[in-house]
């Protein structure tokens, strides 16, 4: 399968890159991988970048299927492994349904602003979670949490589980250290290593930190508008971990726990990446996990923002995305929950990192 694309401005030579869609563009998950043509393209007309689709997807028929043609410049680093770029420019940040679902906090809808940043595109697992500590309990992280997320039943490459918001900034600075990056927390000027203080955030730090709300909603969104998940309008436990009750108009097939990961000890989380990622290709933005943000508790107004923070709430932080014991309801891109930071270690709260773009 040949694509043609026009590429014009930015700095070449330039990076190409597929995605498809079999569904019209509702999701983007047909596996466009076996790809040639990609690498040290130049300016121009009708440039070509060709799919071996009997490779990826051989035996398969679809009247709908389309492409996206992602182009990066030279001038632009290269993404860091595990994360996706997600870039800059206005989404509309609320419950945009129609009818209502949400919540009055969900509301007014409002344009938001966020500068390109990238994006985990899993949630931090067990492994990487134990990676990172060992390091940082011999330089200087004394009281980082041990968390969970693996037991007979379930690997390492579960999400990691009770841990603390405090807990995780301080692992975000962690591994900013063990990596050479500069450390994006500070208390009283010094990197945040130790104890339970509100810290500062250092927005120009090249480090890992949590995303902020506004961040981790355009990420979720995955380029779509006005859809309740990253991937549409309705949800199933073919999309996500999630618990079913089936008393929203919007959800499908079996109620209960997810079937397949309802097994062994709770929790019954699934290994980061089981479902289909979004349109960001970022896996697990519904579902799974509560993910925390940066953000303190704080109502939305009516005013377009330009890369909002939250408000400064030091004692209640913004949990996002639902987990695998709560309603499809929590799951939607728009919904909002809190939580009291310093007792916020439970078993169906985890996270995943952010990063500013160079």
């Amino acid at each position: 399968m040949d694509v043609y694309y026009d590429v014009s401005g930015g700095t070449a030579p330039y990076t190409v890159t597929l995605e498809g869609s079999s569904d019209g563009g509702d999701t983007w998950t047909l596996p466009v991988t076996s790809v040639s043509g990609g690498s040290g393209v130049s300016a121009g007309q009708n440039r070509v970048i060709t799919w071996d689709a009997g490779a990826d997807w051989g035996g398969e028929v679809s009247n709908a299927v389309s492409f996206r043609v992602n182009v990066t410049d030279s001038a632009v680093p290269p993404t860091p492994d595990g994360f996706a770029l997600i870039p800059a420019g206005s989404f509309q940040m609320g419950d945009q349904s129609d009818p209502l679902v949400g919540y009055s906090d969900e509301r007014p809808v409002h344009s938001v602003y966020v500068s390109a940043f990238y994006m985990g595109r899993y949630e931090v697992t067990k492994e990487l979670w134990h990676e990172v500590r060992a390091w940082g309990l011999s330089n200087g992280y004394t009281d980082l949490a041990v968390g969970n997320g693996s037991d007979a039943s379930k690997g390492a490459n579960h999400p990691v589980h009770s841990i603390t918001w405090y807990d995780m900034v301080k692992w975000c600075n962690a591994r900013s250290q063990k990596e050479g990056l500069t450390a994006c927390y500070t208390v009283g000027g010094a990197t945040y290593k130790t104890g339970s203080s509100a810290p500062d955030g250092n927005w120009s730090a090249s480090g890992y930190r949590l995303p902020t709300e506004a961040e981790w909603e355009k990420a979720a969104r995955g380029g779509l508008s006005a859809k309740n998940f990253p991937w549409g309008d309705t949800i199933s436990h073919s999309n996500a971990n999630f618990w079913n009750s089936g008393g929203e108009t919007y959800q499908t097939g079996t109620t209960g726990p997810h079937p397949t990961y309802a097994v062994g000890g709770s929790p019954y989380s699934s290994p980061v990446g089981s479902f289909a990622p979004n349109g960001y290709r970022l896996y697990d933005m519904a579902g799974n996990m509560w993910e925390w943000c940066w953000d303190g508790d704080g109502r939305y107004t009516a005013g377009s923002q330009t890369d909002p923070r939250g408000a400064s709430n030091d004692r209640i932080r913004v949990i996002r995305g639902g987990s695998w014991n709560y309603a499809a309801l929590s799951t939607r891109c728009a919904y909002r929950n809190y939580s009291r930071w310093p007792e916020g270690a439970s078993s169906c709260y985890g996270f995943r990192l952010a990063r500013g773009q160079p």
